[in-house]
């Protein structure tokens, strides 16, 4: 059935069309005048007298406004081509797949609203109003390489016999390079002090270092203040060790945001079959992190890049790690067990290791103003003495760090 309402519209505005034409050829009235008469333009009034002069009644009709073409229009190739690489990386956004294309060869490369809007059309923009930054929140980044690091422990790294491994990660913060990606079974403070060496043996010693207050990064907030062993070796080269305030963690947020990316790009929906393969296939990643992968926060350049091109980068002294490989022998070193109480006694000094340490054999160093516990390989605590006095030796400690 014909839509009547329809039909009666268009003749009725070929009508009016048709009355204007005659009011100008028949009766010899002005343009100006049928122009204000009928409530249009001169140009469109020239328009139908043109038209109906070529093609009669028919030219008269209604007309598409559509444009012929349009330059700036993206092509039905480039749209494939945009769906495709969102495809193959969900995580990439617009400015991502622009610089992509203009990788392959694509110049000039559509507009950022022009891959958000084909990215709508074919349904995959994941709906809902997108969180604004907080204003309150100011950014900040030091001028050079080398001069911070972000340092951070995080999990979710799944084995096929259903653990779960820990990770050591480290970020410079000028160029975002990931100075380090250790996997541990457990996150101790020998593990992560070997992860922290290996990567100052590789990348040099940093003028700071940024952390949280978790135990394997300080005691400064304990029961008691005590030095751990990540805070001795950042003394004993010279780093600042700069803490966050505690529920501050948009402090650390270069690291953060590594994160992010570790677990959407890395690891999620992964299971390893074992701490070797995981690292393994982890050092490639952090590979394509550093030369590959480009940075939206920096430029779209490069962390590897951007950690070079400043050109002032000298290779300074190696780190001292001699807190990771020392021989508990001699004069100064004596044995402990460690009580029910979590109590041992040096020189009728009481000093609490901890409960959960009952019954384990530990290792004290005897320094002039202060003791230092070793439980095997963690350094648990550092401790002031209060009594400066001759220390019994019930037994010499006669074990040794593996290196």
């Amino acid at each position: 059935m014909l839509d009547t309402s329809l039909m009666f519209m268009e003749i009725s505005v070929m009508e009016q069309k048709y009355q204007a034409v005659l009011a100008v050829i028949r009766d010899g009235v002005s343009i100006v005048e049928v122009a204000n008469r009928f409530g249009v333009s001169r140009q469109s009034v020239h328009s139908w007298l043109l038209r109906y002069e070529m093609e009669g009644m028919a030219g008269l009709t209604e007309r598409s406004h559509r444009p012929d073409r349009c330059e700036h229009q993206m092509s039905s190739q480039i749209q494939v081509r945009v769906i495709e690489l969102r495809r193959q990386n969900l995580f990439w956004g617009p400015k991502r797949i622009q610089y992509q294309l203009l990788r392959e060869g694509i110049d000039p490369p559509p507009s950022l609203s022009g891959i958000y809007r084909a990215l709508k059309r074919a349904q995959m923009i994941q709906p809902g109003a997108r969180k604004e930054r907080d204003r309150k929140f100011k950014r900040w980044e030091r001028g050079g390489p080398m001069e911070l690091w972000q340092m951070d422990v995080v999990g979710g790294i799944l084995l096929t016999d259903g653990s779960e491994l820990k990770c050591l990660t480290g970020v410079d913060d000028h160029s975002r390079l990931c100075v380090m990606a250790g996997l541990m079974v457990r996150a101790t403070s020998r593990a992560v002090c070997d992860h922290f060496a290996n990567a100052m043996r590789v990348h040099g010693v940093p003028q700071e270092i940024l952390t949280d207050n978790g135990k394997v990064f300080t005691g400064r907030f304990g029961p008691k203040q005590s030095e751990v062993l990540f805070d001795r070796i950042c003394r004993e080269n010279g780093i600042d060790h700069l803490l966050t305030a505690p529920r501050s963690p948009t402090t650390t947020g270069k690291i953060e945001r590594f994160h992010r990316s570790l677990r959407t790009e890395f690891l999620t929906g992964r299971i390893f079959d074992s701490k070797v393969a995981a690292q393994s296939e982890l050092d490639a990643w952090v590979v394509d992190y550093n030369t590959i992968r480009p940075h939206q926060g920096i430029g779209m350049v490069t962390p590897m890049t951007r950690f070079t091109s400043l050109g002032n980068i000298i290779a300074g002294p190696m780190p001292d790690t001699s807190a990771l490989a020392e021989v508990r022998q001699g004069p100064d070193w004596v044995a402990r067990r460690v009580g029910a109480n979590g109590v041992i006694s040096i020189a009728w000094q009481q000093i609490s290791v901890g409960k959960h340490r009952s019954g384990h054999n530990v290792d004290i160093q005897i320094q002039k103003e202060m003791v230092q516990i070793w439980d095997g390989s963690e350094l648990i605590k550092s401790a002031l003495r209060n009594r400066p006095g001759e220390v019994i030796r019930k037994k010499n400690a006669q074990t040794m760090v593996k290196k």
